[in-house]
């Protein structure tokens, strides 16, 4: 594995160059948000190019050009214009370590938690980053890169598209993708559209949906046998039937709670009658016995 921190140099050591735009191949192209690169279009077009880009001259003389290893937008911006030359900073590495530089680059630019940065995860993992290296450079778990692979790998269009679009989060799609049947996710989807899910309590709602499945208790089209349909109608009932019996097992422990309190009441009551308490003394029993938490009078 490439060290990156080793081709950190210091300014007084860096060589920068005006490079020909036509003697410039891209390395690692990534697709980019159209309104984002227009503004950096007009940016670059008011203010001018304020950070070079980074190409590598490992190879130039075999392949007659640099490798374009960071600032691929600049690059394009400064095409755009019409520009043929572009300000760039020339190192020397190896192609391996020149296409880490650039994944690294870009997992720096793109907002997290979108499928933009799961991308470029799995653009460094497939690069040969391990996950605790890239775990290091974004600031998640070795899970949750884990998870933005598998999600990336599953191919789910729907919810990649769901996510790039801001209904909701990655870690909803991540916890839709894990369902063990298309039916499920099927359901899932439909019970977030029409707002009986959120990402909060989607795994929660998932294991109910699986746990019934498994069990086999909703009717069969037809009475037909296999795998029972689940519909959003199910979900939509057995979240009720759920509630409803949350709600009576609290008016049940509330209820039990009361009838307790009632029960120490009685006996704070009975406790301070004097001839009882001789007798009790008498006998050998007067020592009270001690409530603990909040019934401890």
């Amino acid at each position: 594995m490439a060290d990156l921190t080793a081709h950190i140099v210091p300014m007084s050591d860096r060589k920068y160059r005006l490079v020909s735009l036509d003697e410039v191949t891209v390395l690692n192209p990534r697709s980019r948000d159209k309104r984002q690169f227009e503004d950096n279009i007009r940016s670059i077009g008011s203010v001018g190019l304020l950070k070079p880009i980074l190409v590598n001259e490992r190879h130039r003389e075999n392949q007659g050009g640099y490798e374009l290893v960071c600032g691929e937008g600049r690059f394009l911006a400064i095409k755009a214009h019409g520009h043929d030359k572009i300000p760039a900073e020339v190192i020397n590495c190896d192609r391996k370590t020149a296409l880490l530089l650039s994944l690294v680059e870009n997992i720096a630019r793109v907002p997290p938690n979108t499928m933009w940065f799961a991308r470029e995860i799995k653009r460094m993992s497939d690069a040969g980053l391990s996950l605790p290296k890239i775990s290091q450079i974004v600031g998640k778990t070795e899970h949750e890169i884990a998870e933005y692979i598998r999600l990336m790998e599953m191919g789910e269009e729907r919810l990649i598209a769901g996510v790039e679009q801001g209904l909701f989060s990655i870690s909803f799609a991540v916890a839709v993708a894990k369902s063990s049947s298309d039916t499920i996710q099927q359901v899932l989807m439909d019970a977030f559209d029409s707002g009986i899910i959120d990402s909060a309590n989607t795994n929660r709602v998932r294991n109910m949906i699986e746990l019934r499945l498994s069990r086999g208790k909703q009717p069969r089209r037809g009475g037909r046998t296999g795998k029972p349909d689940y519909t959003l109608r199910d979900l939509k009932r057995d979240i009720t039937e759920a509630t409803t019996k949350k709600e009576g097992f609290v008016r049940e422990s509330q209820g039990k709670e009361n009838r307790l309190l009632n029960l120490l009441d009685g006996l704070n009551t009975i406790w301070k009658d004097e001839k009882l308490l001789a007798l009790l003394t008498e006998q050998g029993m007067a020592e009270r016995p001690v409530l603990a938490g909040k019934y401890n009078t």
